[in-house]
C-alpha cells in the first residue's frame, strides 16, 4: 500500500544490508534498531510507540536464541515482523453482533475522514456476508450530507433511512432512535448510523455522538480515521476516545500517498483495535484488517492469502472449469477473454495486486509504470467488435480492424496488438491446462523448467515461426502494412508493450 512506501523501502534497505553479515554483533543491532527508529519517526509514527517498538527489538535482536541461529539476520527479521504486527493490534478482530438483531453500528470521526463513503462500502461487505443493513443519516448538518448518503448507499444496494432533509434541519438523535426502529420494523439485522463530522473534536461534537450513543445503545462504535492526517489523527481519536469512547477504528485512504503513521500509531496509543481498512474509492474496496498480513506488506514479504481472497471473490469456479475445458478444446473466445478480463477488474487496481506479492519493492518501478486504463481499452476494442468476430478472429482484415479501432477510439496497431495477445493468452492457459509449463512472451526459459539445455533445430528456410507475435514480426519485416495483422508483440491480459504508428 502506498501509505507504507517510504516506510517499507527504508525497512527493506535496513534488512538487505544485514543479510549481508554472517554472524550479528551489538554494534550491529544497534545500528538495526538505530535506522528502524528513525524509519518509523520518520513515518510520522508516535513517539510512545517508536520507543517501546525499538527497546522490544532490541531486547529480543540479543537474546541467545538470535545470537545461537544459523541465520541471524532472518531471526531480527521475524522479530521486527512480530513486533509490527503487535503494535497493529496483534489477533484481528471482526465486528460483535448482537444476540438479538438488528446489530447497531455507529460511525464516529472528523469531516473529511471519509465516513460517509465507508458507510457505502461497509454496508455493501454485510451484505456479501449475507446481512440486510439499513444505512441512517444522522449528519443533518453538513450541505447535502443526507443527499451524497443516500447515493452511496443506493450503488452498495442497502436500505436508506433519512426522514429528515438535512441541511441544518431536524434532530440527529431523534433520528438515530428512530432508524433503529425502522429497522426492526423492517426486518433489517443491522443499522449503520452516520453521525456528524466536525472540522476538529468539540464540545458539541462529544455531545451529540454521547447523545445518540445513550438512545442507541450501539453494539459497535468506529471511529473513521483518514490515514493521510499522520498524527492529527491520532490525538483526534484519542480525544474522542475520552469524551465518547469507541470500541475500534477504520482507517480510510490507506491507498493514498501518506506515510502510514497513523496505522501504526493508533492502537499503540488508544488500545483499540483496527477492524477495516478502506483502500480506494470503488466500493468494493474495503477489506478486513490483519495485522499479520498488512505487516508482512511493510516489510515487502507480501500478503498471499488476501490476494487468494479477491480472486476467490472476482471468479467463479464453475465458470473457471467451463474455461478449462475451452482451452483444452481450443473453443476460447474473445468473448471469453472479455470475461476474464472483467473479473480481473473486479479483483481492484492491478499495481495493488501486485504489491501484494514477495519482493514487490524490487520491481516497485516496474508497478508504477502499470497503466489501469489499459484493461478498460482493451475491452473497449473487443467490445466494438461483432458477436461473429469475437468467436471468429481469424475474420479480422484490414478493413474490419479499421472499423473496430474507429469505434473504440483506438489505433489500428492496438487493435492488432490485442488479437496477438489474445492468441498467446490462449496458446499459454492451454499449456497450462495440459499441466504444461508455458512460456511467457518476453521472458527467455524459466530455470529449472524441462526442456531448458535442449538444442534449438535448425530452422528451415521460408517455415512460419509457431509464435504468434514473430509470425506478425516477420510479416511486418517484409513490408506488409500494419492493417494485415502484425505487430509487435505485448504481455497478456490487455497489457500491452510499447506502440508505434
Amino acid at each position: 500500500m502506498a501509505a507504507f512506501g517510504s516506510l517499507s523501502e527504508r525497512l527493506t534497505a535496513t534488512f538487505s544490508s544485514l543479510r549481508q553479515k554472517g554472524k550479528l554483533s551489538a554494534a550491529d543491532v544497534d545500528g538495526t534498531v538505530r535506522d528502524i527508529r528513525r524509519a518509523l519517526l520518520e513515518s510520522d509514527v508516535a513517539l510512545e510507540v517508536v520507543k517501546a517498538f525499538a527497546a522490544t527489538v532490541r531486547e529480543r535482536a540479543l537474546s541467545d536464541d538470535v545470537n545461537k541461529a544459523l541465520n541471524p539476520a532472518q531471526q531480527v527479521v521475524t522479530i521486527v515482523n512480530e513486533e509490527l504486527q503487535s503494535i497493529l493490534g496483534g489477533e484481528s478482530r471482526t465486528l460483535s453482533f448482537a444476540k438479538t438483531p438488528p446489530t447497531v453500528i455507529m460511525l464516529a470521526g472528523l469531516q473529511g475522514s471519509g465516513k460517509t463513503t465507508l458507510a457505502g462500502k461497509l454496508s455493501r461487505w454485510l451484505k456479501d456476508q449475507g446481512h440486510t443493513p439499513v444505512v441512517v443519516a444522522c449528519d443533518l448538518q453538513r450541505p447535502g450530507a443526507v443527499k451524497q448518503l443516500g447515493i452511496v448507499a443506493e450503488a452498495a444496494g442497502a436500505a436508506f433511512f433519512a426522514p429528515e432533509p438535512g441541511d441544518g434541519v431536524g434532530d440527529p438523535v431523534a433520528v438515530a432512535k428512530s432508524g433503529v426502529k425502522y429497522a426492526k420494523d423492517k426486518g433489517h439485522d443491522v443499522v449503520i448510523l452516520d453521525t456528524a463530522g466536525r472540522l476538529g473534536v468539540d464540545s458539541d461534537m462529544m455531545a451529540q455522538a454521547a447523545a445518540i450513543k445513550k438512545v442507541t445503545n450501539p453494539d459497535e462504535i468506529l471511529f473513521v480515521i483518514d490515514s493521510m492526517m499522520g498524527q492529527d489523527a491520532v490525538h483526534t481519536a484519542q480525544a474522542f476516545l475520552d469524551g465518547v469512547d469507541f470500541t475500534g477504528v477504520v482507517l480510510t485512504k490507506l491507498d493514498g500517498d501518506a506515510k502510514g503513521g497513523a496505522a501504526l500509531s493508533v492502537t499503540g496509543v488508544t488500545h483499540r483495535p483496527i477492524l477495516f481498512a478502506s483502500t480506494g474509492e470503488k466500493i468494493e474496496e474495503f477489506e478486513v484488517f490483519h495485522p499479520d498480513r498488512m505487516a508482512s506488506r511493510i516489510l515487502d514479504l507480501g500478503d498471499i492469502l488476501t490476494l487468494i481472497e479477491q480472486a476467490q471473490k472476482a471468479f467463479d469456479q464453475e465458470e473457471a472449469a467451463e474455461l478449462e475445458e475451452k482451452f483444452l478444446s481450443e473453443t476460447f473466445t474473445l468473448d471469453d477473454f472479455l470475461g476474464q478480463l472483467q473479473q480481473i477488474k473486479k479483483m481492484g487496481s492491478l499495481s495493488g495486486m501486485l504489491n501484494m506479492l514477495p519482493g514487490a519493492r524490487g520491481m516497485q518501478d516496474q508497478i508504477d509504470q502499470i497503466d489501469e486504463k489499459e484493461l478498460s481499452r482493451t475491452e473497449a476494442i473487443i467490445q466494438s467488435m461483432t458477436p461473429r468476430e469475437r468467436v471468429m478472429p481469424k475474420l479480422l482484415n484490414g478493413s474490419r480492424r479499421m472499423r473496430i479501432a474507429k469505434g473504440s477510439g483506438s489505433t489500428v496497431t492496438e487493435v492488432n496488438q490485442l488479437v496477438v495477445r489474445f492468441d498467446q493468452a490462449a496458446k499459454m492457459m492451454k499449456t497450462v491446462a495440459k499441466g504444461g509449463v508455458p512460456q511467457i512472451p518476453g521472458m527467455g526459459p524459466i530455470a529449472g523448467m524441462p526442456g531448458r539445455g535442449k538444442k534449438k533445430a535448425k530452422k528451415k528456410a521460408g517455415s512460419r515461426s509457431g509464435n504468434p507475435a514473430k509470425r506478425a514480426e516477420m510479416a511486418l519485416g517484409k513490408g506488409n502494412s500494419p492493417t494485415s495483422g502484425g505487430s509487435g508483440a505485448g504481455s497478456s491480459f490487455g497489457l500491452s508493450g510499447p506502440t508505434s504508428e
